[in-house]
């Protein structure tokens, strides 16, 4: 009986298919995908990521993969995502200050 309120815990962790789920995020890499998928759910917001292919009757002449989010989730979860691009060239920056302050 113990193992019961992990499964509650699976179920919470998913959105609900009852609920109205938008697209943030598709790409034709699998693997990208995921890297997003950690990134959302490390923000606490509940995604679903699934095969574009599946979903050909929602998201037509799309491939590759696409995460779902709650509506309500929609506008934080691009944000995360915008900044998480904006940042990876940012890691370049770091090295530039660090030569910055040996210069002067």
């Amino acid at each position: 009986m113990a193992e019961q309120p992990d499964a509650t815990m699976e179920e919470r962790r998913r959105p609900d298919p009852n609920e109205k789920l938008v697209k943030v995020f598709d790409s034709e890499q699998e693997s990208e995908a995921m890297v997003v998928k950690g990134l959302l759910d490390s923000a606490s917001i509940e995604n679903d990521l699934a095969s574009a292919s599946l979903l050909q009757d929602a998201f037509p002449g799309m491939g590759g993969m696409i995460i779902l989010v709650r509506e309500e989730d929609a506008d934080r979860a691009r944000r995360l995502i915008a900044e998480s691009r904006q940042q990876a060239p940012g890691d370049n920056a770091a090295d530039e200050v660090d030569d910055d302050e040996t210069r002067g």
